[in-house]
């Protein structure tokens, strides 16, 4: 797929002006690839005065200077390209940005079916930066505001230039991606959502080569690239963001940890209990996501950490855990409830010696229909072993009513339910 995308440029031959009373602007009547719409030419004086370039403006980079002209090129209905760099060795001396129909326009008719193959527009609307060594900073030496053609500011945002896939869309181009669904139903669903394609900042296209270049392409050691970076860009912005990283010789993900500010703080309030969950995978590496979770003063669930693991081995679980300690200060938990799982529980008392182990009930409880399906009745076992369970509120009337339960359905010989650490962890989380 060719993913290069061209301005739409004017040709004067498919221009309409109509002309109203002198209260209304001159409109244009443009034919696009997919919609005709109106285009009303307004005047650079609608332009606010502080995008405006001017002579003598100075700017701390050269990347800051374009993008001042690129911002003010859009509120102006127009696109803009480097037009020419001069350097000096390796250091850029000054540089030369102009509109972007400067130039000669070429038609894609052949000079045989059209006599005029070439339409002049040589728009001379630019602006020159060049570098100030004193102050090592770039100036505006040349600004040049007419243009040859009609600009359409409120059009603006859909030359290539302007074109832009926010990050809700992006992620939504992924998953969609991901789930094998076609690029066209992807922008099409955009189009119903924002009401019409005029409503959108992006044409199908850009979602076609956002996916060949962002998503088919990305590789798993590019995905831990960007990982990283996204992890750091966010330690800029908050410096109580937390994160460690490690990774395979092949520089793929082996294990990662992040928490936010927010987490961090919640754990020193509601960081007496703490669960840690690894239920869950992601769908494309294969990568374990476990989370660390605390319950707050209104009861409900506090996010404290989560966490990426490439296996589920004791050495995993102990770099996991003792990079939360990092984290939080060093101050372990009171107590930790996870899932039945020996490395999880060996690596906790490895790392956190003073911190009551168990396991979570809710996980025990899951397991109940697969354990005694083989039982006649096994809908009422199910039922009143709950009751028992949920309804037991101190350690002896847990122990008095499991020990009937088990009298009346006969299931002293179940390994399972008779086993000490299911009673333990029933009886005294």
């Amino acid at each position: 797929m060719d993913d290069s995308t061209s301005d739409y440029q004017l040709n004067p031959g498919e221009v309409d002006y109509e002309f109203g009373s002198n209260e209304v602007p001159e409109v244009y009547y443009i034919r696009h690839d997919w919609f005709l719409t109106w285009c009303i030419l307004q005047p650079l004086s609608v332009v606010d005065d502080q995008l405006v370039p001017k002579v003598g403006m100075t700017f701390t980079t050269l990347e800051d200077a374009g993008k001042f002209y690129r911002n003010y090129a859009k509120a102006a209905g127009f696109s803009t390209r480097v037009r020419s760099t001069n350097r000096k060795g390796n250091e850029i001396k000054n540089q030369l940005i102009t509109c972007s129909r400067e130039g000669k326009w070429k038609s894609k008719i052949s000079p045989t079916e059209k006599t005029n193959s070439t339409a002049d527009l040589n728009c001379h609307a630019r602006i020159y930066i060049h570098t100030l060594k004193d102050v090592g900073a770039w100036i505006i030496s040349k600004v040049v505001l007419d243009h040859s053609h009609p600009c359409c500011p409120s059009k603006a945002k859909m030359l290539k230039q302007h074109r832009e896939l926010s990050m809700s869309i992006r992620r939504t181009i992924e998953n969609n991606e991901e789930a094998g669904i076609r690029p066209s139903k992807t922008y099409q669903s955009f189009v119903a959502a924002a009401g019409g394609h005029c409503e959108l900042s992006f044409i199908e296209k850009d979602v076609r080569n956002y996916i060949t270049r962002e998503v088919r392409n990305v590789s798993e050691q590019e995905d831990a690239k960007e990982f990283r970076k996204y992890l750091l860009r966010m330690k800029e912005k908050n410096q109580n963001f937390f994160f460690e990283l490690k990774l395979e010789e092949d520089q793929s993900i082996k294990l990662a940890f992040w928490a936010d500010a927010r987490s961090r703080a919640a754990f020193e309030y509601f960081g007496d209990v703490i669960s840690f969950d690894t239920t869950y995978n992601t769908n494309r590496y294969n990568l374990v996501c476990g989370s660390f979770v605390g319950v707050n003063h209104h009861g409900q669930s506090t996010l404290l950490g989560c966490s990426l693991m490439k296996n589920e081995e004791i050495e995993s679980f102990k770099w996991l855990f003792q990079c939360w300690l990092r984290c939080m200060g060093g101050n372990a938990p009171k107590g930790f409830f996870t899932d039945q799982c020996a490395s999880m529980k060996r690596a906790l008392e490895a790392c956190m010696l003073t911190t009551i182990h168990r396991w979570c009930i809710w996980h025990i409880m899951k397991k109940i229909p697969s354990k005694l399906n083989g039982y006649k009745g096994h809908a009422d076992i199910e039922q009143e072993m709950s009751q028992v369970v949920w309804n037991s509120h101190s350690k002896d009337s847990f122990d008095r009513n499991w020990n009937g339960f088990m009298l009346n359905f006969g299931l002293a010989d179940n390994k399972w339910l008779s086993g000490n650490v299911f009673l333990k962890s029933a009886a005294e989380v």
